[in-house]
């Protein structure tokens, strides 16, 4: 018999996606491990592949429906297996459809008092997918006239009809709605999640990463001709290793249900990359093991994957630590949200030229504002401070990065 093929568990606590593209159609043929759709998770955009061979009887599910995990994605037909519904059945079908339209024409229609014929209530045929959608996009299904099956409302009308409705009026002006689906819903519910959960606490400091900046300013030119650009991403990684080894509590997590602070002995840190759709997080799999150079390499590699929205599932998973670099477009100080289930983010602002006593002399230098923010339930104001005041040695001393090890 056909096989009602499920969104299967995509691992890592994802219960649901978002169908972002149908690769296959009804009727067509698909191979075993054939990609046939792609739905966006919480985490990155996954290919999904059949699990067998055959014809896809049907696509129960359309694109830009939310989907759980366990809910039949389509169905499809193995060889040698009936294809089409049985006739009788669709007989029966049709049957009922002209009886339900027989009934309709032979009702009475109201006169009013004044002896115009009012128009006839309009039943709306949509699924309720359909109209969760419309709901969503608070679209009125009433005022639409379907292009579907007996006049039933497709989603292309649905979204029409929204695209006219976008840039209407509310009470007090001119006002667009659009939806507010895929990553942007991702990251809202995700940032709700660590917000509700974490004692979050943001602490600030400034480093003098001059000699940081000479040195970045040497070596860059040497990458550049390699095809790679060397930001200050690989220094802070570097950094932040370094003051985690000391600091192990700010490399955790919290186990609420068992009641245990986990201490993680390893380190990948995460590292916010503003794309088109939102901020998606890479994660640099064990740093304490690359070089600078290496690390510049894979950061702009990960980083074009997750505006390009091709990075794959793994490489967006096992943080312990996050990064994130807002300077880069003109912020100073921030208070950034932990990326939960990680313990600390570290937030880095714009660069800026200031005035600074060294040496008993007032100079100007290249300074860096920092940002942490700590869960509270895990680790105090003092132990935070300390590992952010270490960061800060290293950055304003980067030979020690090369020289000190955990």
């Amino acid at each position: 018999m056909p096989f009602d093929f499920v969104l299967p568990d995509l691992g890592e606590g994802t219960t649901e996606g978002e169908i972002r593209k149908w690769i296959v159609k009804e009727g067509e043929t698909v191979e075993e491990h054939q990609t046939v759709l792609e739905i966006e998770t919480d985490k990155a955009v996954v290919e999904v592949p059949s699990p067998r061979k055959g014809k896809v009887l049907k696509i129960n599910k359309e694109e830009g429906e939310i989907v759980k995990v366990g809910e039949v994605l389509m169905t499809i037909a193995e060889e040698g297996e009936a294809t089409e519904k049985p006739r009788v059945e669709e007989k029966e079908e049709v049957k009922d459809k002209s009886e339900e339209k027989q009934k309709t024409e032979e009702r009475p229609k109201s006169v009013s008092v004044v002896g115009v014929l009012p128009e006839e209530e309009k039943e709306v045929l949509a699924t309720p997918a359909i109209r969760a959608l419309a709901k969503e996009l608070g679209v009125d299904l009433g005022t639409i006239k379907g292009s579907g099956p007996g006049e039933s409302i497709t989603r292309e009308d649905v979204t029409k009809a929204a695209g006219k409705e976008k840039k209407g009026e509310d009470q007090y002006g001119p006002v667009e709605r659009m939806p507010f689906r895929g990553l942007r819903r991702t990251i809202a519910r995700n940032m709700t999640l660590s917000q509700r959960t974490t004692a979050f606490v943001t602490g600030m400091e400034e480093a003098d990463i001059t000699d940081l900046w000479d040195l970045r300013e040497r070596e860059k030119k040497a990458l550049l001709d390699k095809g790679i650009h060397l930001t200050f991403l690989p220094f802070f990684i570097k950094a932040v290793y370094h003051a985690l080894t000391e600091y192990p509590m700010l490399n955790a997590s919290l186990d609420e249900e068992r009641e245990e602070i986990v201490v993680k002995k390893y380190y990948t840190i995460a590292v916010a990359v503003d794309t088109p759709e939102g901020l998606m997080v890479p994660v640099i799999k064990d740093a304490v093991r690359k070089t600078i150079h290496e690390l510049a390499a894979e950061l702009q590699d990960l980083s074009q994957k997750a505006r390009d929205r091709k990075i794959k599932l793994e490489e967006m998973k096992g943080s312990t630590f996050t990064i994130t670099n807002y300077g880069h477009f003109g912020g100073i100080f921030a208070t950034p949200i932990i990326n939960y289930p990680d313990v600390a983010i570290l937030g880095t602002g714009r660069i800026s030229d200031k005035p600074w006593i060294k040496d008993g002399r007032i100079v100007v230098r290249k300074v860096l504002p920092l940002s942490l923010t700590f869960d509270h339930r895990v680790t105090d104001g003092v132990y935070s401070s300390k590992f952010l005041m270490k960061v800060v040695q290293y950055l304003e001393d980067p030979a020690l990065l090369f020289i000190e090890s955990a």
